[in-house]
């Protein structure tokens, strides 16, 4: 009886075409992963073009394209077990960024119908080959990686290649038909800022360096047009010098950690203890000066790199953008979270062998927390629950916890980064705080007298200034804005100074009286603020006229509600006195509010 395999080796090999791998770049990441895991100091991505006269019109795209590098090369062994699907030099070591064994050959035919590799340890010019041909795998006239020969490496990539050194290796892409950026240029661009922030840690103390490069395969090699630039790290926790981030910011950080420390968790595995880092930044005040600062090219940059990054040995295998709420999109790009972890961790975290995500850990940072807390009403007790029954989950929900709880003071604290009053306004007409000013002074000379106006005229220019701005720091605004707001405020003759606060009462806002001006503080942790106000102080601009005739909608509910609020205080109020004091405080509010709108019509 004629013996049958148990998976076909040519229908095993088309179900491993579909390894899930996001795009190009992810799979070009997995041949830099072999280099570095071989102490390579520079990588090169090659990318040849060819024009296709096929078409009405003649147009360039993608030929070939090469992964090059300088590392330490592999003998004929360890290169015919490179190409083996699940095996490999490094399947038990967890010193590095490799290990699963299925890199080269997985990333390779997910994008191209072939791969061949050169390798060499004694000068390029001994360097010895093999390949995988999904043609010959269909027709079956490949069934068993071909045997490493002494073959001399094509002539074109000798000419482009800039780092051809005593060892080092060489891996082809041809047949290019899963790639679906179909130039050089645009699969270097897509390219640049994912593999920039993958090796962001690699990049920025010069452990490795990385060559882009894109050239015509068919051009007389004189004049062989070569474009070529270096990858820069591409920080989303922005606290890296020299990054790809567009200026001013890209030299300095753009981000600061504040009073937000490190964090580090010890999780015990097979009798060892192993290190989880956590680290946290939001923008400097100074990034998000201006109306529109998130329409700004460092604004834009920022929003390609929201989320939380997942470090692996140095690495990033994803940035998880699930912890970024719909609420808070235009804000969430301003702040950064990172979670690294080492190798051997791994089966804890989830880490798929592609190595484009930590699945257990991402998994349950989409999970609700209330669904945590079925086994207890507070963290603690949930904590204590888990411990109980030995959820091998525990580790990662602590984990997840603290950066939930870490993400959301930030929110706030971004929410009370500046105040309201903004030097640029979509109208002509004067400041709110003018508005209410003019009014202000009428009801003065009308005889009407608040504990304002009585400060007001007991200290100079200097103390007013230096007592305001001392009592906004308190309320949460960074010394700079505030020395700002006191000096707008005194030199302007305002009697409003109006900011953010993170309030700790359950108040919607707060009023302070000090030196002739009164300080309100909206409380950003309210449901009323959330609901309205920071509503109509989003970027307008960003949004298209659905969002914007949503967040409209959405802002005048909130309005309402609040109304309805104050009408069920009243209700709620016992028959005498009391209720009688609530209607009086309405009417009385309710006739200065007539004032303030009137003369703001």
């Amino acid at each position: 009886m004629a013996k049958h395999s148990i998976v076909p080796v040519h229908l095993a090999v088309k179900a491993l075409r579909d390894s899930g791998y996001k795009n190009a770049a992810y799979a070009v990441a997995e041949l830099m992963d072999n280099s570095i895991q071989a102490k390579a100091s520079v990588v090169e991505l090659l990318c040849a073009e060819r024009v296709n006269t096929s078409g009405l019109r003649n147009r360039s795209q993608i030929h070939k394209l090469a992964v090059l590098d300088n590392g330490c090369g592999m003998d004929a062994a360890v290169l015919q077990m490179a190409l083996q699907f699940g095996n490999g030099k490094y399947l038990n070591d967890f010193s590095g960024i490799g290990r699963f064994g299925m890199g080269l050959p997985s990333s390779s035919i997910s994008q191209a119908k072939r791969v061949d590799v050169w390798t060499w340890q004694a000068g390029p010019q001994y360097a010895i080959h093999s390949y995988i041909d999904i043609d010959e795998i269909d027709a079956e006239v490949l069934a068993d990686v071909p045997e490493p020969v002494t073959k001399p490496i094509d002539s074109v990539w000798r000419e482009v290649g800039g780092q051809f050194g005593e060892s080092g290796t060489l891996v082809v892409w041809s047949k290019l038909d899963r790639i679906l950026w179909r130039t050089a240029n645009t699969i270097i661009k897509n390219s640049e800022l994912l593999i920039g922030r993958m090796y962001r840690y690699f990049l920025a103390d010069e452990r490795v360096k990385i060559r882009l490069a894109s050239f015509d395969i068919d051009t007389n090699p004189k004049y062989r047009k070569i474009e070529e630039k270096c990858a820069l790290p591409n920080d989303p926790m922005y606290l890296l010098p020299k990054t790809s981030c567009p200026a001013p910011w890209d030299n300095v950080p753009m981000f600061t950690q504040a009073d937000f420390q490190n964090s580090s968790f010890s999780i015990q595995l097979g009798g060892d203890i192993h290190k989880v880092n956590v680290k946290f930044a939001y923008a400097k005040e100074e990034a998000r000066k201006g109306y529109n600062a998130g329409r700004e090219p460092h604004g834009r940059h920022a929003n390609h790199n929201k989320g939380v990054s997942i470090i692996r040995a140095g690495r990033e295998l994803d940035l998880d953008t699930s912890w970024s709420e719909d609420a808070e999109a235009l804000r969430d790009r301003w702040w950064g979270a990172e979670v690294s972890f080492p190798p051997e961790l791994d089966e804890l975290f989830g880490v798929t062998n592609n190595k484009q995500s930590a699945r257990n850990f991402s998994d349950l940072a989409k999970t609700d927390p209330d669904v945590l807390k079925e086994m207890g009403q507070t963290w603690a007790a949930t904590k204590d629950a888990m411990h109980e029954v030995e959820d091998p989950r525990l580790p990662l929900a602590e984990i997840v916890h603290h950066i939930r709880t870490n993400i959301s003071t930030i929110r706030s604290l971004l929410r009370a980064q500046g105040s309201i009053t903004k030097n640029k306004r979509h109208s002509d007409s004067p400041l709110s705080e003018e508005q209410g000013t003019l009014v202000v002074r009428d009801r003065i000379r009308d005889g009407y007298l608040g504990q304002s106006d009585e400060q007001e005229k007991q200290q100079s220019v200097e103390e007013r200034e230096q007592e305001i701005a001392s009592e906004l720091v308190e309320h949460g605004v960074t010394p700079q804005q505030a020395q700002h707001l006191a000096a707008q405020t005194v030199n302007r003759g305002l009697k409003y100074t109006l900011t953010k606060s993170s309030l700790t009462s359950p108040a919607f806002f707060d009023v302070r009286s000090r030196e002739g001006s009164m300080i309100v503080s909206l409380n950003v942790e309210h449901p009323a603020y959330k609901h309205s106000l920071e509503i109509l102080q989003q970027e307008l601009d960003s949004l298209d006229e659905s969002n914007l005739k949503e967040s409209i909608a959405n802002a005048r509910k909130g309005l309402e509600l609040l109304l309805f609020a104050w009408a069920r205080y009243e209700d709620e109020q016992p028959d005498g006195k009391r209720r009688l004091q609530a209607q009086e405080v309405r009417w009385d509010w309710g006739r200065m509010a007539r004032d303030f709108l009137g003369e703001a019509e």
